[in-house]
């Protein structure tokens, strides 16, 4: 019998795992938004913006961890889609505020639905119940870690992970 043999196979590792999911979850999401500017990125940054009052550039980019000169290339290919608008504050004539528009909410919409699909397709080998539970401990894990380490930047370890195996692959520094 082999080395190689399923009797064989030590036991997946936390990190194994994660990066397996992490790297189908990213290749399928930007194939499923690739309409999309900036793929899976511009879809964060619709549904940081659409969430609630809309933020400031500096404020968006430091809560998604993107560099700011790369969130204003990032937002003015988004508005050219008529996604967003960066609008003045009335309270600081200084500060812009990202807000999404109507078309940017229509095609959020879209794209949470993609999204969602690639999510139950990955996680499809696992009952409704435990992709619920794996879901919400991803995610508290994950809000745990980002309070603790908050200059730890999501995109460049989804980067890292998805392109560690091809270095002819990795995508510009405005596309994550």
């Amino acid at each position: 019998m082999s080395a190689t043999t399923p009797e064989h196979t030590p036991e997946p590792t936390l990190g194994w795992s994660l990066a397996v999911l992490l790297r189908r979850w990213h290749e399928h999401v930007e194939q499923a938004l690739a309409d999309l500017p900036h793929g899976s990125r511009g879809f964060h940054v619709l549904g940081t913006i659409a969430a609630g009052e809309p933020p400031t550039q500096a404020v968006l980019a430091e809560r998604l961890l993107i560099d700011r000169s790369v969130m204003t290339y990032l937002l003015d290919d988004l508005e050219a889609a008529d996604l967003v608008r960066r609008r003045v504050d009335p309270k600081d004539r200084r500060v812009r505020r990202v807000c999404p528009t109507d078309h940017g909410r229509s095609v959020l919409r879209r794209a949470e639905e993609l999204v969602a699909h690639v999510e139950e397709r990955l996680l499809g080998a696992l009952p409704e119940e435990q992709r619920e539970l794996f879901r919400a401990s991803a995610g508290i894990a994950a809000a745990a870690i980002q309070r603790s380490a908050p200059e730890t930047d999501p995109c460049a370890a989804v980067l890292q992970v998805t392109t560690s195996s091809s270095p002819s692959a990795r995508p510009s520094p405005h596309h994550a």
